[in-house]
């Protein structure tokens, strides 16, 4: 099921005293921040609106100017706190593409219907995604390939896999106990 906030990130600290705040950003471009009207302050359940007035990037760093934000006092109360976007704000996706929270909970199949597992996280390293299965052998690891991953439906919550391809490029996380 499709969420209606999608996390951006979370802020880490004041960034010098006129209420700018330094962000930890979760998302694979940091530059969209620039682009940024508004965002939303998760807290409790309560998702609430606030101005962005200014976004600069730094390299991976992401600082952020938030409306009725201005002093070192008034942003040192926003520490920790998640930055959230509505899909009204949200990038815009490329063909083949998803967010990550539409297809966490996926059911993963085999060409031959088998379920083979529930999606559990997605780790992000750089480069190629790596897809973590909840199986019933414990966490199932592979790479986001498109020879692997042959189909990801995140309106149906479903995934499927090769599992020719799935047994060349897997590994279950190792338990030691």
């Amino acid at each position: 099921m499709k969420q209606e906030y999608l996390l951006l990130g979370e802020i880490v600290r004041p960034q010098g005293i006129r209420g700018e705040v330094k962000v930890r950003h979760y998302t694979d471009d940091p530059e969209r921040f620039y682009d940024l009207d508004v965002v939303f302050l998760k807290r409790g359940e309560s998702y609430d609106e606030t101005g962005v007035e200014d976004a600069r990037v730094q390299g991976d760093d992401v600082y952020l100017k938030l409306e009725g934000i201005d002093d070192r006092n008034e942003a040192e109360k926003l520490r920790n706190i998640q930055l959230w976007v509505d899909r009204d704000n949200a990038v815009e996706l490329g063909e083949d593409e998803v967010f990550i929270a539409d297809i966490l909970g996926a059911r993963a199949f085999d060409t031959k219907g088998n379920q083979l597992g529930v999606l559990k996280d997605v780790l992000t390293p750089g480069g190629v995604d790596v897809f973590v299965l909840k199986t019933p052998k414990g966490n199932l690891m592979f790479p986001a390939l498109k020879e692997v991953l042959l189909e990801m439906n995140a309106d149906e919550g479903r995934l499927v896999l090769d599992e020719n391809k799935l047994e060349e490029v897997a590994l279950y996380e190792d338990r030691h106990s």
